[in-house]
């Protein structure tokens, strides 16, 4: 019998590395957790939507194989991480040699970056930029460590010792340029300089802890899970996920500055690439039943489905009910709903619809669906 964890506490030394780069759009770890409770030891995990890996992290913690997909190149980057076990010298070691032997090449410019950064920490976060875009194959301390960089890259300002490297933002997205040149000015807010160097041995050491758990097999891709052609080297037989919900589009947009670091653009890019359409709920349920449709073929017969889901208010005129049972009806290949359960209305931080809080009213209840492969 599995030991269990109390997924809810963060500060369990065996999953602070779920913590290493706030993401808003993630679900609770305990929701994958307690779902993959029930598996064998052979049961091979999937989430195409697989955001910074919750799914995949507790498949880890469970002993069990997994794979995930997301279209966002910072959902990745973090996901990566959840695979990987490193030892926390070895990261600060990286980081000491990258600092010492890589240059600080397209340094960006302008009122916003003046502000957001002190120029010594803007140097040090440019050469360790240059080391990841330029680097043709990542190792497991590569990895690692950038997803430590992208999840203390911005956030608050603290009273005692930096967290983060940035003048006062949020931490789980990264607000405009325009909107933060504003607030730092109004607040009469200057960067401080914040070692980097120190504050990756301090993180380090937090999360990559002697408790870590055991490494699993596993890949997280970056791709469009409406049409990957990958194959992976064993039929899925469980697949967990959080689809975004309907008129959620700008995951890259909120999370630019991110993106910049990965080697984007020093500026918003609105256009969207491969995630799914929200034009209208018929385009998003067609684009929803690919996703399930190909899911299908890298499962076995009986394989079984469980999505998350909910919808905000001010988007959708159809229920969560609806969207799901459409696009599984519409996949046409297999996925035959068991039972539908209330996941309540979001209360933390950590649901999608939370992001929305204040500006669409009241939420829209979530819920869980659970589903089976029949072939």
């Amino acid at each position: 019998m599995r030991k269990k964890i109390d997924t809810n506490n963060k500060l369990d030394p065996k999953i602070r590395l779920n913590t290493i780069c706030p993401y808003f759009t993630m679900f609770p770890l305990s929701f994958p957790y307690r779902v993959l409770q029930s598996s064998k030891k052979s049961d091979i995990i999937y989430d195409p939507f697989c955001g910074r890996g919750t799914t995949n992290f507790a498949a880890r913690i469970l002993g069990l194989s997994s794979y995930g997909v997301d279209s966002n190149p910072i959902a990745h980057a973090v996901a990566q991480s959840k695979l990987q076990y490193v030892d926390q010298n070895h990261i600060y070691s990286r980081c000491v040699d990258i600092i010492n032997e890589y240059d600080a090449i397209d340094i960006p410019q302008g009122d916003f970056w003046e502000l957001a950064y002190h120029p010594n920490t803007l140097i040090s976060i440019c050469q360790l930029r240059n080391y990841f875009i330029n680097k043709e194959l990542l190792d497991d301390i590569d990895i690692s460590l950038r997803a430590l960089i992208l999840g203390i890259l911005h956030g608050p300002r603290m009273k005692t010792q930096p967290s983060y490297l940035s003048n006062q933002m949020p931490r789980t997205f990264s607000t405009k340029p325009n909107y933060s040149i504003q607030y730092w000015r109004k607040n009469l807010l200057s960067p401080t300089e914040v070692n980097l160097l120190d504050l990756v041995e301090r993180r380090s050491k937090y999360i990559f802890n002697e408790h870590q758990v055991k490494k699993v097999d596993g890949a997280i891709l970056l791709g469009d899970s409406r049409s990957l052609t990958n194959t992976f080297e064993n039929k899925i037989t469980r697949v967990i996920t959080s689809p975004p919900y309907y008129g959620m589009s700008t995951y890259e947009q909120d999370q630019w500055l991110r993106n910049w670091f990965l080697g984007g653009n020093d500026q918003v890019d609105y256009t969207n690439r491969a995630q799914l359409k929200h034009g209208s709920e018929s385009v998003f349920v067609n684009d929803l039943a690919k996703v399930w449709a190909n899911t299908a073929h890298r499962c076995t017969p009986d394989a079984k489905l469980t999505i998350r889901f909910g919808a905000l208010p001010s988007k959708s005129k159809k229920t969560p009910r609806e969207l799901i049972k459409e696009s599984l009806t519409l996949a046409d290949c297999g996925w035959e709903i068991s039972t539908i359960r209330s996941a309540g209305e979001p209360k933390s931080a950590n649901r999608q619809a939370n992001q929305f809080k204040g500006t669409t009213g009241n939420y829209v209840e979530e819920i869980d669906v659970y589903a089976t492969l029949n072939t």
